[in-house]
């Protein structure tokens, strides 16, 4: 048990860090707000055909609704995995919204049982897997089987097996407790806004999920075997209805996420953050810049504030095949001791300072000597 969970979890982490290398994020758009839009199953993957309906059809057209509506915003850019009737393969989902450096990624499904069970569902990645939520993750997952060569792009990786499904949580923490908040917007929207049944925020080890570096949630919008929900899902007006539920949610997130953990870029030796007060006289180091280094990683991660504790002022460097991540920027060493504390506080215990001295990065206690002399 130990050897095999130990060679899923070296598999499924080398593909994952594959697909991360091959994206890169179009900074062109970073003045958006930018959502990927997936609309679950296409082409050749129907999805399911619970009392005859297409999951594939329902899905496109909610997710065609929301995109829409979330265009009317300038201040919103939308991308689709797919706006027609074809297939598109589970890693090339989560590279399009890698790609395109998303704020969120929305995948929205309809979901089958065999009782008459109802209701919408919103799932964010996890390893909570009640026996039903298991086979949520299967049932999503096991698309992987329709796509070409799937062995060689999805080696080691079995959508019926357990140890496989838990590696899928480990690498998207960072983001989860974002992807909650806008799964909770979702289901809220859906119950008090709409009056449709929900049963939950869930968790489960969604291979698209846990490949899209992201905000990320998948809504299971209802269920098809049902006959009257089927019913209802499969007509222009409940389309609309839950489309609009979705888009709201969006909104009410992309508001949240601007009023709590907005980004504050720091220029030059003016430094604002509300965090902390400064103290003691400034230090100024001319043609020095210092910044507190926080984290390092072979992951390429949007450097907003929400991505790591609400920190502002993030900036990315890469080195080598390294990602490095910094927060603040400025010229005065006794505020630069003050972010690092900030920092610390945050849970970044091991983050320290670095210098820049010209342009060129400097060991700090050359680059404080002539303040020392």
């Amino acid at each position: 048990m130990k050897t095999t969970l130990h060679y899923s979890i070296v598999l499924v982490s080398l593909l994952f860090t594959s697909i991360l290398t091959s994206a890169h994020a179009f900074q062109k758009n970073k003045d958006k707000f930018v959502v990927v839009l997936d609309a679950g199953h296409g082409g050749h993957d129907s999805g399911n055909l619970g009392n005859g309906h297409r999951e594939k059809d329902i899905a496109l057209n909610i997710v065609l609704h929301v995109g829409q509506e979330l265009e009317k915003n300038k201040d919103i850019k939308v991308i689709y995995t797919r706006d027609k009737d074809v297939f598109v393969t589970l890693r090339g989902r989560a590279k399009i919204a890698n790609d395109a450096d998303a704020d969120l990624f929305v995948s929205v499904h309809c979901n089958a049982h065999h009782s008459q069970a109802s209701g919408t569902e919103t799932f964010v990645l996890g390893v909570a897997n009640t026996k039903r939520n298991m086979e949520i993750a299967k049932k999503e997952n096991e698309v992987i089987f329709l796509e070409a060569d799937y062995e060689k792009h999805y080696e080691g990786f079995d959508p019926n097996s357990p140890e496989s499904l838990i590696t899928l949580s480990f690498l998207q923490e960072e983001y989860t407790e974002n992807s909650i908040k806008l799964a909770r917007m979702v289901e809220d929207n859906f119950e008090q806004g709409l009056k449709r049944k929900s049963r939950g925020l869930k968790q489960a080890s969604l291979w698209v999920l846990h490949n899209t570096y992201m905000p990320s949630v998948l809504i299971e919008v209802g269920f098809l075997t049902n006959k009257g929900e089927g019913e209802f899902l499969n007509t222009k007006t409940g389309q609309t209805k839950m489309g609009s539920g979705i888009k709201k949610a969006i909104l009410g997130y992309k508001t949240y996420i601007e009023q709590n953990v907005g980004e504050d870029i720091y220029k030059g030796t003016k430094v604002a953050n509300n965090n902390m007060e400064s103290s003691g006289e400034p230090q100024i180091i001319e043609n020095v810049v210092f910044k507190v280094q926080i984290a390092a990683s072979s992951r390429e991660i949007a450097p907003k504030s929400y991505n790591f504790k609400g920190l502002s002022g993030i900036t990315r460097e890469k080195v080598g095949e390294i990602y490095k991540y910094y927060h603040g920027a400025t010229s005065d060493y006794n505020r630069v001791k003050q972010l690092q504390s900030n920092a610390v506080s945050k849970g970044y215990k091991d983050c320290f300072v670095v210098a820049y001295k010209d342009g060129n990065k400097t060991d700090v206690s050359e680059a404080i000597k002539p303040a020392s002399n």
